[in-house]
């Protein structure tokens, strides 16, 4: 395994001192080139734990460090400067035109009142045509429908630069064909040397990126490891409290898929 970027250590968080525990004794690490997909029901963690990544909360014990340095001494720019963030979802109060909202990604690095420059640009078109959304450029980014604004929000975040890129859910309001483009982008961008940290509920994704997973319930986690040793069918009727079927890839010959026996 590559250098260690980002690392969690021993973090636990409630929203209150005498408030039940929301995370607990959460240990994990991010090399280069390294996508972790954290996996888990709904109400496991999963978003509050991003927060913590990002240092938008503080962890009540542990820590979360940066190639060594702790996001805590960390000022938001250099955060900003090491982390992009793809959220579930964004609003704008403001008629910004796509390749606008795609442009700020590029804000950590002009600074101040600085004006992009014209490698600014360049860089923000090539990420929106990467994402294969040049074709929005000049739609406003408040008409978009929700997907397109997520590709939109991904862009932005390839734009940034940042070694590290956090994806909350980042296909969830995506449709099949976007599903698979975005989990393409994100395979394309480990290639590239990028740490990607991305939560998701669905384990046909970690199957299909082949990447490490962490199964988090109730705000602990009760597995980390290749997909195919973690993501077996008692784990994951005991992580989400179902009975489930497996699917295989009879080409592949590798499990592909979980779908939810019905009541």
């Amino acid at each position: 395994m590559g250098v260690k970027r980002l690392e969690i250590l021993g973090l636990s968080f409630r929203r209150s001192p005498r408030g039940a525990p929301i995370l607990t004794d959460i240990d994990l690490d991010v090399a280069a080139g390294e996508i972790l997909s954290i996996l888990g029901p709904n109400g496991a963690g999963k978003s509050t734990l991003v927060q913590c990544l990002l240092g938008l909360l503080r962890p009540e014990t542990g820590s979360v460090r940066l190639s060594g340095d702790d996001v805590a001494r960390l000022t938001r720019l250099e955060i900003a400067r090491r982390i992009a963030y793809v959220p579930q979802s964004a609003q704008t109060a403001f008629a910004f035109e796509a390749a606008h909202m795609v442009l700020t990604g590029r804000s950590v690095h002009i600074g101040g009142m600085g004006a992009p420059s014209e490698k600014d640009r360049q860089i923000a078109e090539d990420a929106m045509r990467s994402v294969g959304i040049l074709h929005l450029r000049r739609r406003l980014f408040t008409e978009l429908s929700g997907g397109e604004r997520q590709l939109v929000l991904i862009a932005r975040a390839m734009a940034q630069e940042t070694p590290v890129i956090v994806m909350d859910e980042p296909t969830a309001s995506l449709d099949l064909g976007n599903q698979g483009r975005a989990l393409g982008l994100i395979r394309d961008l480990a290639r590239a040397g990028k740490s990607i940290v991305m939560t998701t509920h669905l384990p046909d994704q970690a199957f299909n990126l082949r990447c490490r997973v962490a199964l988090l319930k109730a705000g602990r986690l009760t597995a980390v490891g290749p997909v195919d040793d973690v993501c077996e069918t008692g784990a994951m009727n005991e992580l989400y409290g179902a009975r489930l079927h497996r699917l295989t890839d009879r080409a592949a010959g590798r499990l592909s898929a979980f779908v939810p026996e019905l009541p």
